[in-house]
Formats: structure tokens, C-alpha cells, sequence
């Protein structure tokens, strides 16, 4: 309901008034600022990022951790995660208003809510939580001290993640809507515009057309083309840009784009709320492959043809269409969240050349469309809402190799995007033995990233769900994790350590970690997903202990190790004086001796 409001409300704007601001649905001022600091980012919503758009706020906490983090408004804590390699350590507040604010990669919790986590952990045996919490557990006021600021998690420096959301719907809403004291007087930049044959799909048209963009007194231009000579009657429009706020240097997302041709509207997005379940769809709005393939990353403008992601506002499916060769007139509106706008006019016309040949294409997946590539003793499933466009099918297999027990099957590559996985089955080319069965595992390697899953077994073949495309094969993996010992000795002598760290390694990957001293489970944090630390604690007293450390790879194997060792007091040896050079000297010529004179 919320996102049709706005979404009308947007529209009748953009393509009826044309105004310089817009109408803003949110409260103003009802939320406070999560720190004490004066009020800077580093990440606004819509900033694009690996797989995913940036789903609310970085809040620069001046480049060092441990800063307060406060309650935004009254509430209660209503969620309290620990995820590693994702938000890191996190906590969601219910607001009476229907919003809910979320604030990450932070360290320690305030202490009633530390001690209350601890014991969930060590009651669960279990360092990663995701725990909804009853209203009268943990009531908040405005201003009320949650947390501290940190760098766990995700999280490539310290500051703290700020999102706002629907309560009802999880959706997550550009917080700089709601009225925080940011200086943004700075329109965004426009810096090259993209040009597509859409008359095919995105991943065989080829690279654009670009043309880098000028900035004048009246908006932007295309410098030294006054019209753009198109050669395919069916065209997508892409941008280059980003906004910045006064004193800033970072370059943040841009918050819409909208389209006009002969002063009638066409296509745009806005980045006003999305939800998670929506966040991948980002690889439907760039242009993934030019990317991919070293190119820029330029923001689409229409929509692909199996994107679902919201974001667009367009008339038809958002493409422009010439159907004469008359010159025509494109005019852009580029906006920021505080109502800043580029404008951008070109001038298109259709000039069209000689018939090119259609390419013969032996078989293709289809946006939509549920679809099973067999060969052999090979299969790749893909369910109907995996592309976002047609993909032209490639595929090659090589004979085993070694340490594999099937070939090697490459369908397409890692340059064509998915949403959510795929299935693949193989059938092993060599007999597996009973006790490795359960050890099959199904590997995929790509242009940029390896990844390994579990595989199960169905009739005489191997399954496994897999992110991308690539090359896949089939292994047993019967090596178990290794484990480095924390030290040397029959007792390792742990005194002058103030932690135990261990980084387990594996063919196939660590699913399970799991660490016993004394027989009592002790918590293990694993913030950036490999290493994992103990930080010495009540629960491990001075004196002499026996510690066992379990690890479990992805296929199953398992490597148990014990060793004993022992913590005793230390006092470290006070530092040695430092005697300067000049004091040296001076103590070195009052003990040289004085030769007497001769009489």
C-alpha cells in the first residue's frame, strides 16, 4: 500500500508538474541522529554494491570503533542478530509509528542486552543468533545508549549501518527522507550516457553506445554530437552518475532518473524503498555483463524483461521506440533524496543501415521460463525466474580430471547474472565406493569465484543448487579440515596470550566449529567468516585446562584435536630506561680519565 502511494504520487509529479521538490510522506524530525557526532556519511540508500543496492545509511563514526550508538526513537528492541560476514553484530527497534530502525556492525551491546545475548549464545552452544524479542524485554526511549560502533560483520571500516523500515513489510526506506540535518545542496553528477539495441536481449546486443556527458549553464549535453544517430528502431537508455553532499568527497547513489521523449514520459526508477527480498534484482538494473567484462557500470533505465524489483516507474516496458526518421527530442531528470536535480537533453534520430544478418542460435534459456539443459550424463535446471533476459545457451564438457569423478560441464559463464541458484546434476564416471557417498560434493568455477555445495544423491546422479554459471564437476572429498595447534609443548604455556585463535582450512569449506574447555562449550566469535576467536574470560580461569576443538567441512568430514595448556599470571617486565645519546656521551667523558701534566 505504502509503495503505491508513493509510487503515484512520484508519477504525477515527475510527468505532470516537473517541480524542483517533491511530496514527502515520512515524519520529519522524529528521529534522532544514532550518534553523537555531527551528521556524515560515508553510503547513502541506492549506492550500488556487489549483488545488491545499499539498503540504508552509513554513518561515519570518525574512522574509529566503540563510539555510543543511540536508540533513533522510543520503542523496544524487537530483533538482535550476530551474522558473520553480513551485518557482524546488530539490533532492530520497533517504533510506535509502524517504522523500525536497524543499526549494525557494531561491538558490544549496552551491558543488560550483552549479558542477556551471552547467555542465549552459551545456552544454545551457538556464537551466530537471530532472536525476535518480546516488547517488555528491552523498552527503549529516544536517546537511550543500545551499543557501541564497530567493524564486525561485513563491514570494510568502522561506522555504523542506519536503516529505516516498514514494521508490516520489512521494506527499507531512504532514511534521508525523514529530515536528518544533512547538507545536500549539490545536484548529482551526470557523467556518460549508454545507448542499447533492445530490439535483443541485453546479453547478446553487444556493448553500448556511450558518449560522455557536459556540464553547461542549461544541463547537461552530448559535446560535439548534435544528434544522435541510432541504427535500431528499439533502444534503451543507460546512465553514469552519483550524488554527493556539501563537503563531502564520497560518491553516493542517485535517488531517480526519470525519462521523457517529445515531451511525453517514457521510463525511470526511484529509490525510495526496497525490500531484501527484492536487493538482488540490482543486477537486472545495471548493465551486469559490460560490467563484468571490465566496462562501466551504468544504471539502466527500463526495465529487463523478468526484472521484479519495483524500482521502475514506466509507460509500457519503459523503451523507446522510432518508427520514422525524424529527429527527436530526449530530455532527463536526474534527482537526489533532498530534491537537487540534473537535467539532461539530446536530440536522437533513426538512421538505418544496412539489414545485418540474424545469427543462427542453436538453443536458448528464456526469461520466465522454467527450462532443463541435458547432455549426457549432465543436467542444468533452471527455474522460470533465474535470468532476467534471454540467454543464448553455450556449453562445452572435458573428459575427468584428476581427483574428479566425473567431466568437466561449462554452461555459459559468471558475465550473465542469476537470481537465486540453479540445479545441477552429474553422473559420476567412476563407481563411488559406499563410505564416500556421503562425501560428494559439486564444484563450480567461475571467471572470478570458486564455489563448492554438499551434494545428495538422486538415482545414479549427484545434485547440488549453485549461484552462477560456470564449469561444473563432480568430487569426493574424503580430506578432513586441518587445524594448527595453538602452540608447542605437552602443556602450551597460553600466559601471555589474551586470546585463542584458530584458522581451520579445507578443500571444500568449514560448515561447523565447535570448541570444549574442560568439557563446557566456550564462545568462539567468527565476525569475517574464518577466523575464529576466544577472548580469555571468567570462563577460563588461571591455572592448567584441557581444550578440544571440533571442525566440520562441507562434505562432512570432521578432525577432533585436544590439547592441554595453561594461563598463570603475568606481570610483564618493566621497560628497560633508555638512555639518549647525549647523556651517554656526557657519562662516557665523566669516566674518561684526565692525563696529568709533566713537570
Amino acid at each position: 500500500m505504502r509503495r503505491s502511494l508513493i509510487c503515484s504520487l512520484f508519477c504525477i509529479l515527475f510527468v505532470f508538474s516537473n517541480a524542483q521538490s517533491f511530496p514527502n510522506p515520512y515524519p520529519q524530525g522524529y528521529f534522532r541522529w544514532p550518534v553523537n557526532l555531527r551528521p556524515e556519511i560515508v553510503a547513502n540508500m541506492g549506492e550500488l554494491r556487489p549483488n545488491h543496492w545499499h539498503m540504508g545509511l552509513d554513518v561515519r563514526t570518525g574512522g574509529h570503533e566503540n563510539e555510543p550508538v543511540y536508540a533513533a526513537a522510543d520503542g523496544y528492541i524487537s530483533y538482535i542478530g550476530i551474522r558473520p560476514s553480513s551485518f557482524g553484530r546488530f539490533l532492530i527497534i520497533n517504533h510506535p509509528n509502524g517504522l523500525s530502525t536497524l543499526y549494525a556492525h557494531l561491538n558490544e551491546f549496552a551491558p543488560a542486552i550483552e549479558q542477556w545475548v551471552t547467555a542465549q549464545q552459551y545456552s544454545s552452544g551457538s556464537w551466530t543468533q537471530e532472536i525476535r524479542t518480546d516488547s517488555s524485554l528491552f523498552p527503549v526511549r529516544k536517546g537511550d545508549f543500545i551499543s557501541y560502533s564497530g567493524n564486525t560483520g561485513g563491514s570494510q571500516g568502522p561506522h555504523v549501518h542506519f536503516e529505516i523500515r516498514s514494521t508490516q513489510t520489512d521494506e527499507c526506506l531512504n532514511p534521508l527522507l525523514f529530515g536528518f540535518d544533512l547538507t545536500d545542496q549539490q545536484p548529482p553528477v551526470l557523467q556518460q550516457l549508454a545507448i542499447y539495441d533492445r530490439s535483443q536481449s541485453i546479453y547478446s546486443a553487444g556493448r553500448p553506445q556511450a558518449f560522455t556527458l557536459k556540464s553547461t549553464d542549461s544541463g547537461y549535453i552530448i559535446p560535439r554530437v548534435p544528434v544522435v544517430k541510432i541504427s535500431n528502431p528499439v533502444i534503451g537508455l543507460g546512465l553514469r552518475a552519483y550524488d554527493r553532499l556539501n563537503g563531502s568527497t564520497n560518491r553516493d547513489g542517485i535517488y531517480s532518473a526519470m525519462v521523457w521523449m517529445d515531451d511525453e514520459f517514457v521510463t525511470g526508477f526511484i529509490l525510495d524503498s526496497i525490500n531484501y527480498d527484492e536487493t538482488r534484482y540490482y543486477n537486472a538494473h545495471v548493465d551486469y555483463r559490460n560490467h563484468y567484462k571490465g566496462g562501466v557500470e551504468y544504471q539502466l533505465l527500463s526495465p529487463l524483461p523478468n526484472d521484479q524489483s519495483g524500482v521502475y516507474r514506466n509507460k509500457g516496458d519503459g523503451l523507446i521506440r522510432l518508427t520514422d526518421t525524424l529527429v527527436h527530442s530526449v530530455y532527463m531528470e536526474v534527482m537526489d533524496a533532498a530534491g537537487n536535480r540534473s537535467l539532461f537533453n539530446f536530440r536522437i534520430r533513426f538512421n538505418p543501415g544496412p539489414e545485418k544478418p540474424t545469427p543462427q542460435v542453436d538453443e536458448q534459456f528464456i526469461p520466465g521460463q522454467a527450462k532443463t539443459l541435458t547432455r549426457g550424463g549432465f543436467e542444468l535446471e533452471l527455474y522460470k525466474d533465474n535470468l532476467y533476459d534471454t540467454v543464448n545457451v553455450y556449453y562445452n564438457n572435458i573428459r575427468a580430471i584428476p581427483g574428479a569423478v566425473s567431466g568437466s560441464y561449462t554452461v555459459n559463464d559468471e558475465s550473465i547474472p542469476l537470481h537465486g541458484t540453479l540445479k545441477v546434476s552429474i553422473r559420476p564416471e567412476i563407481i563411488i565406493a559406499e563410505e564416500q557417498r556421503d562425501r560428494m560434493v559439486i564444484k563450480r568455477k567461475g571467471g572470478r569465484s570458486d564455489e563448492i555445495r554438499k551434494a545428495e544423491w538422486e538415482n545414479d546422479r549427484v545434485t547440488a543448487n549453485l549461484g552462477d554459471f560456470g564449469t561444473f564437476t563432480a568430487y569426493a572429498d574424503n580430506l578432513p579440515p586441518v587445524i594448527k595447534a595453538p602452540g608447542t609443548g605437552d602443556t602450551i604455556d597460553l600466559s601471555r596470550s589474551s586470546r585463542l585463535l584458530f584458522t581451520p582450512t579445507d578443500a571444500s569449506g568449514i560448515k561447523n566449529f565447535k570448541a570444549l574447555v574442560d568439557g563446557e562449550w566456550i564462545r568462539f566469535t567468527n565476525d569475517k567468516g574464518r577466523t575464529w576467536i576466544y577472548r580469555f574470560d571468567e570462563r577460563v580461569p588461571y591455572g592448567v585446562h584441557e581444550l578440544m576443538v571440533q571442525v566440520e567441512d562441507i562434505a562432512g568430514n570432521i578432525t577432533e584435536k585436544t590439547w592441554w595448556f595453561r594461563r598463570n599470571p603475568y606481570t610483564p617486565p618493566p621497560p628497560r630506561k633508555k638512555i639518549s645519546k647525549k647523556s651517554k656521551s656526557k657519562k662516557t667523558a665523566a669516566k674518561k680519565p684526565v692525563k696529568k701534566k709533566r713537570k
